[in-house]
């Protein structure tokens, strides 16, 4: 069975399990400096990290579409910071159930602008997977507050940059499109940053705006520094996952996250999961499996 799983799942998987550690240390680091610092410190790492790699092997592909790579890199900017955001302002299972709406996103834009087929089998297993979201993170008395939209936006904009990287893979290096990512989601907070003292932000909108309040702990800077090798690599597996293959393919395969986040969260103290939680494992998993036999022919 292994035999049949295709490059693009296998990359999702490890940047699904990456992306639930990424979403633990944030939630960390929220305790000691703003979702911005975190976005900023991150994207500027990773900067760091893509320069060198190209440096060391020089990308092939020529590029073209300068203008595609930087509204990746504003999509990707776009939700990153609002994923962080939810994660300080609403418990982690939402955050991560909110952001998890993206797959439907990218399903619906890679239909109307990629002209990809939907099967039923697919739609079947979008549907599966949900369910399977829904039974592990239990919103069942969610209300619906402006951090909840802020966190569906959130997804929205993650599926936009997904589907961006399906227009451009072909022309650009891999690494080079998620240097547009963290380029633009370095520039755009460091741009926050300054004008903040000029600018009398709304309270809706504060989170852009916060004062810059430079890590004086070394055990901050390990953490940002390891958040952002592993987020970087993450996003390195993500965009090879969504070049490889069909995008509701990966985006099913993506809810693994929750399963993996779920785990890190126990490590960390969560209570350890009941039978909904369970039953959503199973359901996730039986969605995947559904969208790969469709895909392989099994």
């Amino acid at each position: 069975m292994l035999k049949n799983l295709d490059n693009g799942i296998v990359f999702m998987l490890a940047s699904a399990l990456i992306s639930a550690l990424n979403g633990a240390l944030a939630k960390i680091l929220s305790q000691d400096i703003s979702a911005l610092e975190i976005v900023f410190f991150r994207n500027l790492i990773g900067v760091a990290l893509i320069l060198y790699a190209l440096k060391h092997t020089p990308p092939k592909l020529t590029g073209g579409k300068i203008h595609l790579l930087f509204v990746r890199g504003l999509f990707g900017f776009s939700a990153m910071i609002l994923f962080f955001y939810t994660i300080t302002t609403i418990p982690l299972g939402e955050a991560i159930t909110l952001n998890k709406t993206s797959p439907f996103f990218v399903t619906l834009l890679a239909y109307y602008l990629l002209k990809e087929h939907l099967s039923f089998q697919v739609f079947l297993a979008l549907m599966i997977g949900f369910v399977g979201v829904v039974l592990i993170a239990k919103p069942f008395d969610m209300s619906v507050s402006y951090e909840h939209v802020l966190g569906v936006l959130g997804g929205f904009f993650a599926a936009a940059a997904y589907t961006t990287i399906k227009k451009i893979k072909n022309i650009y290096d891999s690494r080079v499109i998620v240097l547009s990512f963290v380029g633009v989601g370095t520039l755009l907070p460091a741009l926050l940053f300054l004008s903040a003292s000029y600018i009398e932000a709304p309270a809706s909108l504060s989170f852009l705006f916060p004062e810059f309040i430079m890590p004086n702990s070394a055990t901050i800077w390990l953490l940002i520094v390891f958040m952002a090798f592993i987020s970087t690599l993450s996003q390195w597996l993500l965009t090879k996952a969504y070049s490889a293959t069909n995008l509701s393919i990966v985006g099913v395969i993506s809810y693994t996250n929750i399963p993996f986040a779920i785990g890190f969260g126990y490590i960390l103290g969560d209570p350890f999961p009941d039978n909904y939680t369970f039953f959503g494992i199973i359901l996730i998993i039986l969605g995947g499996f559904l969208v790969n036999a469709k895909k392989t022919g099994v």
